[in-house]
Parts: C-alpha cells; structure tokens; sequence
C-alpha cells in the first residue's frame, strides 16, 4: 500500500507559546479556520473534534502526542464527507519551532493510501488555514472568507 502526504511550512512573527495556542484555542481558530473550533482537553489519548458553528463535526480522532508548545501529533479522520471518512483515519503532525524572532510552523498531514482524496482535500485546505492564522497574529486579523466552510449552506445561513 502507497502513502500519501501534504507539508507545509510557514514562518509566523510571533513566540511558540502565542502560535501554539492560535492552534488549538477556539476564541483564535474560530476566526481563521473557516469558523470552527477545535474541541480537546489535549491530553495524550484523549479525543479530539472539529466542530462548525452550526454543531456539525468537521473532523475527529485522538491526540496521539502532545509536547506543548513545540509539538501536535493527531490521529485524524474525516466526519462528513463519506468517500474520504471512507479512507479511515490519517496522521497530523504539527511541530512548532524558534526561529529568529519568529516562529517555524510544519504541518505534515500523511495517510496510508496513495491518491488520497483526504490529502487532496487538505492540500487546498491547509495553506487557507495557516494563511488566515499566520495574518491573525501578525496583524490582528484573520484574512477575508475564512470564517465560513465555503459552499457549505447550513454553514453559510448560520454567519448570516
């Protein structure tokens, strides 16, 4: 069986502690990742969800490693979209690093299946998140149309 991934790496002027918590704190994801937040006690195997502001589940699974503020690793599975909640769970790797007065920011999203439709969608769906959040700590805002799923009507009817 192939393996299929998506990196992505971005630097952010801001401190490891101010980034890891735009990650995972809701007040900072609902801002700048298409309006959900992320629902966790991040703790090593506790469970995890994506939720959007009309209370459906995005996506979920389990905190596999935890070093805070330096490293996440999620088991992550797709909750809505059935062909890609059909390929079953992947693996997300966030590491957090100095660099400079900045911050290094790797998102490694890797499934075990090749031409995942999972990683095509995060391929197009990552670079919009750490865009919204690498403009929401440098300059206070969030970038336009990301606080909505696009397309998404229930989603749509709720920010209106």
């Amino acid at each position: 069986m192939g393996k299929d991934k998506f990196i992505y790496v971005t630097y952010i002027r801001a401190t490891p502690e101010k980034v890891w918590e735009a990650l995972l704190m809701p007040e900072f994801t609902k801002q700048y990742w298409f309006g959900v937040t992320l629902d966790s006690d991040w703790k090593k195997g506790s469970p995890w969800k994506m939720v959007f502001s009309d209370g459906r589940i995005g996506d979920g699974g389990e905190v596999l490693e935890i070093e805070k503020p330096r490293r996440l690793v999620l088991k992550w599975r797709n909750e809505f979209i059935p062909e890609i909640k059909a390929e079953g769970y992947s693996t997300c790797t966030m590491e957090i690093e100095p660099f400079g007065d900045a911050t290094r920011l790797t998102v490694l999203h890797e499934i075990d299946k090749s031409e995942s439709k999972l990683i095509t969608a995060v391929s197009g769906g990552w670079p919009k998140v750490l865009a919204g959040l690498k403009s929401l700590l440098e300059t206070g805002e969030a970038m336009p149309g990301l606080t909505s799923v696009p397309g998404c009507k229930s989603q749509e009817a709720v920010n209106q």
